[in-house]
């Protein structure tokens, strides 16, 4: 990308890493906004609400990075490269990202690739739809009753495969949170059917908190069904386990099995 020419002589590189939150615009945090304020230069990713947008300066640019993955010019190399001419060519570069920088989202590499060039870097938080998308279903991750830890999970590795830590999630009595796992819904589900959790409670929440929401409830025997029919699609994140059962929709495939269990 071709840069227009500035005025560089009070030029001081500083890259912002801001968590945008699950998506409604509401959950951002109040730092991130006076740090949107004061931007030279606004980085955004795919599943950013862009209405956030609206709190940095109008006439500064705002650069969509989405990363898709069949598209190279948004691959992290280039991003890093990108933020960092950013920096050094205009400033303030506020790097705005989906959930929380640094739980799944590749904070630490960005930050890294920053300081290797003497760019002051600072991180504003937000909030993950790793626990913020359940707990606005109120799903909790812990309960006194029925889960004393939770694990978040990604579905896939590097090479596409289901990550080798699922294996040894589902063994426990933790509530699971994978993320970037829906198309492997199947595997992942049969993951938890071959340590004979078949009726473990299933959700499966799509653009949680945002105006598109989708949420499917279920068990690991329909789970990958339910998908399919409600068309969920990602971003969508699942959560295994007991904690399931406290949501409203979940009473009704109790009370079914519980009819076929007295049947």
């Amino acid at each position: 990308m071709i840069l227009s020419k500035v005025d560089k002589t009070n030029i001081e590189p500083k890259i912002t890493l801001i968590g945008a939150g699950p998506g409604d615009p509401d959950l951002f945090s109040l730092k991130g906004v006076k740090a949107l304020k004061t931007a030279d230069v606004v980085l955004y990713d795919a599943n950013v609400n862009e209405a956030l947008l609206c709190h940095a300066p109008n006439d500064i640019p705002k650069v969509y990075v989405g990363k898709r993955s069949d598209d190279e010019d948004f691959s992290q190399d280039a991003v890093n490269k990108l933020m960092i001419d950013y920096a050094l060519n205009y400033g303030h570069v506020v790097r705005l990202k989906s959930g929380d920088p640094f739980f799944f989202a590749r904070g630490y590499e960005e930050v890294d690739a920053a300081e290797s060039y003497s760019i002051h870097t600072e991180i504003i938080p937000g909030i993950s739809s790793a626990t913020g998308a359940p707990s606005l279903q109120k799903i909790p991750m812990i309960h006194k009753d029925l889960s004393q830890s939770f694990w978040a999970v990604t579905g896939t590795n590097g090479k596409g495969e289901v990550s080798e830590d699922l294996y040894i999630a589902a063994k426990t009595k933790a509530t699971i949170v994978v993320l970037n796992g829906i198309e492997k819904i199947s595997e992942i589900a049969a993951i938890f059917q071959a340590e004979n959790k078949n009726l473990l409670p299933v959700a499966v929440i799509e653009n949680g908190s945002s105006k598109q929401e989708k949420v499917v409830v279920g068990i690991v025997d329909t789970i990958a069904e339910l998908v399919e029919d409600k068309k969920i699609t990602a971003p969508a994140l699942l959560v295994f386990g007991e904690v399931v059962s406290l949501h409203p929709q979940f009473q009704s495939i109790k009370d079914f099995y519980e009819i076929i269990a007295e049947a």
